[in-house]
């Protein structure tokens, strides 16, 4: 079974970077170009993890985690943050608000591609136990 990853993003040249890299890596990939098409993506299936642009053109990307972690359904999915220029107090408020991790653009892929392998196992083992 392939993860499905669901990638927030309003720049069009991140986006299909960060989309075409997953989609080599295994993952099924989905996207959203802001916080209503993400919402119409949550209404029709969950994805398993999620590649948050903290600052949409007029939105803050930090309302999508918001609103996942109030639902029992949604809790539990990684919320990945990808944001440029992130101050270290800005990282902690991102973390606070539930992203498991804050990665800068450019994206080290490296290090996206270990964070997903264990934000997908630990969040598959946390819904076994629950």
């Amino acid at each position: 079974m392939k993860y499905r990853i669901l990638v927030v993003e309003d720049n069009q040249l991140n986006r299909e970077l960060l989309c075409d890299w997953l989609e080599v890596e295994g993952y099924e990939v989905w996207f959203a170009t802001d916080l209503k098409a993400s919402y119409e993506v949550f209404a029709k299936r969950h994805p398993d993890a999620v590649l948050l642009d903290i600052h949409l053109v007029a939105e803050d990307g930090l309302d999508l985690v918001a609103w996942m972690r109030q639902k029992p359904g949604t809790r539990e999915i990684p919320v990945i943050a990808v944001t440029a220029h992130a101050l270290v107090s800005e990282q902690e408020q991102i973390l606070r608000a539930g992203c498991r991790a804050c990665l800068s653009k450019p994206i080290d892929f490296q290090l996206l591609r270990e964070g997903l392998n264990s934000w997908l196992l630990d969040s598959k083992a946390s819904r076994i136990n629950s």
